[in-house]
């Protein structure tokens, strides 16, 4: 700026032609020209540094083609950027629409499309994940999958295995909740005595998305001693399963 400044000055002397400035500051008489016409078109503020960013984008989509985004969107509020595009393109074949990605973008400005909520997953408790030396010493609890029956019936089965003896210990259609699920572990507890330790997924009614990722079930669970083994979201094997420092003996039925 300061340089600027001096050139300006130099120049309203009229003592230094043209070429002598530019060759004094160690320009282009093209850079001292576009100063002195910045200076005179705008004297307060024409010296100061202005962004280089182009003032229009050339792939910058037209208004028409987000007035027909937007339009769409209205028309169908539930409708995402990648099914927006797929009906404007079979209803305009020879028109060029932009790419998913360009359609949220204008989405969210235009304040109609809100971002997802963050999945929080919970931190497994145990790693790496406890080892069956002997029977129940670990035992696996999870819901296969749902299905309907022919009626339109909806099933959960939950099973239950020991990871020693691969014994299926429970297998029976039940709601995947904290009451629907205990009294079936009450039973096996009952019957085949406390595990050393339970491991399951992180959803519930096993977990918990809270503060602390520990359900009514699993609360339950280290009442009575049991440690829980919770495998990382996604990954029931990522850890290879090593001995425990000390082996846990077979719990008699109550």
């Amino acid at each position: 700026m300061n340089e600027r400044v001096a050139l300006i000055a130099d120049w309203r002397r009229e003592e230094w032609t043209m070429t002598e400035l530019a060759e004094r500051y160690g320009i282009s008489r093209k850079t001292a020209h576009k100063w002195i016409h910045r200076y005179t078109t705008d004297p307060e503020h024409g010296l100061a540094a202005r962004s280089r960013a182009p003032h229009t984008h050339g792939r910058q989509i037209s208004a028409a083609t987000a007035e027909a985004i937007v339009a769409l969107r209205h028309a169908h509020p539930h409708w995402g950027p990648r099914k927006l595009r797929i009906v404007l393109q079979e209803r305009a074949p020879r028109r060029t629409w932009p790419a998913a990605s360009t359609i949220g973008d204008l989405l969210r400005a235009r304040g109609l499309s809100q971002p997802r909520r963050r999945t929080r997953y919970p931190v497994p408790l145990t790693a790496p994940l406890a080892h069956a030396e002997a029977p129940n010493d670990v035992w696996s609890a999870d819901f296969k999958g749902w299905f309907r029956t022919a009626d339109g019936t909806r099933c959960d089965p939950l099973t239950v295995i020991d990871g020693y003896s691969r014994f299926v210990l429970c297998c029976r259609i039940t709601q995947p909740t904290g009451r629907g699920v205990r009294p079936w572990f009450d039973r096996l507890f009952r019957e085949f005595g406390l595990p050393g330790a339970l491991r399951t997924d992180n959803g519930p009614p096993f977990a918990s998305t809270g503060a602390a990722q520990l359900s009514g079930l699993a609360v339950w669970w280290c009442k009575l001693g049991i440690r829980l083994d919770r495998i990382r979201a996604g990954h029931p094997r990522l850890y290879q399963p090593s001995p425990r420092p000390y082996p846990v003996p077979l719990i008699e039925p109550w």
